[in-house]
């Protein structure tokens, strides 16, 4: 809960930093000639609306189960990761095409202010991507994850911005165009980094297996539990923070039902209360063939 917390604060925190860094970049670009800079300015510009999506996905994630949604409201991260990612890949498009223009467009050289402001944006950014990021991986969330490459996403725009006005302040005329080119240069590194997002939301989004290790972990965890000769099945889906799972469990097959009722009951609090952020747990019992009672016992 804490880590939750921590998550929707930093939400509001993003909200606040990219909605300030983007009117400063734009200004600071449209004064000191640097389209670098007002790309940089469009793109945080964005983020605003991304950190919106982060903040609102979040708080509905959290909301309990009710009568229209017996399996909670944790989609809600899902879709506002699978948002956050359209709108990283959106902002790509919109700076390179803007950055084509610019290089194609005669125009001074940027004003040597623009570089302090670059720098300044560069340090924040990256401390606003540590923090993000590593509480996105608390939580495992990819609508954090996300934010989180947004703010990534901000710092290597604004270092090539810097890296191209430096260029073209030190090279003078026939170098105008270097902040340009610094700034579709790192579209290419913000477009990896939107898709490499984009399609972990889409698994999430059509419940898509989790990852090996997950999966032999929460066998183990039933398997220990007292009575249960053999783990069959066992399916599991991410639905926002946490996870949602039904798995077959072998039992023997001479047992009372009343006994395999016990054990299915205990296998389904083992897995709640272990480290796994598992939510909800169906349980079927399966009675155990003669092998497999046999084999158990050894």
């Amino acid at each position: 809960m804490e880590s939750f917390q921590r998550g929707v604060r930093l939400s509001i925190l993003s909200i606040l930093v990219n909605f300030v860094l983007a009117a400063t970049k734009i200004a600071a670009g449209v004064f000191g000639t640097s389209y670098a800079l007002i790309a940089d300015g469009i793109e945080s510009s964005t983020d605003v609306f991304s950190s919106i999506v982060v903040w609102r996905g979040l708080r509905i994630s959290a909301l309990p189960a009710d009568e229209k949604h017996p399996y909670g409201h944790g989609k809600a991260e899902s879709i506002a990761g699978l948002l956050v990612a359209i709108a990283l890949i959106g902002a790509v498009v919109l700076i390179a095409v803007q950055s084509i223009r610019e290089i194609v467009t005669p125009h001074h050289a940027p004003a040597p202010f623009t570089l302090f402001v670059l720098l300044a944006v560069v340090i924040i950014k990256e401390v606003m991507y540590r923090a993000v990021y590593r509480t996105s991986r608390s939580l495992d969330s990819l609508a954090l994850r996300g934010d989180a490459w947004h703010h990534r996403s901000d710092a290597l725009t604004s270092a090539a911005a810097f890296i191209g006005i430096a260029i073209a302040l030190v090279g003078g005329p026939g170098y105008e165009t270097a902040d340009d080119w610094a700034a579709l240069t790192a579209c290419l590194i913000i477009a990896f980094n939107g898709f490499r997002l984009l399609f972990p939301a889409l698994d999430e989004m059509m419940d898509a297996s989790v990852p090996e290790p997950v999966e032999r972990e929460i066998r183990k965890v039933a398997g220990e539990v007292g009575g249960v000769c053999l783990i069959e099945k066992c399916r599991v889906r991410k639905s926002g923070l946490g996870l949602l799972m039904d798995i077959h469990v072998m039992v023997d097959g001479d047992l009372s039902v009343r006994r395999g009722h016990e054990i299915a009951h205990q296998v389904t609090d083992r897995l709640l209360t272990s480290d796994l952020p598992i939510h909800d747990v169906v349980v079927h019992v399966e009675p155990a063939g003669r092998v497999v009672k046999v084999r158990s016992e050894k």
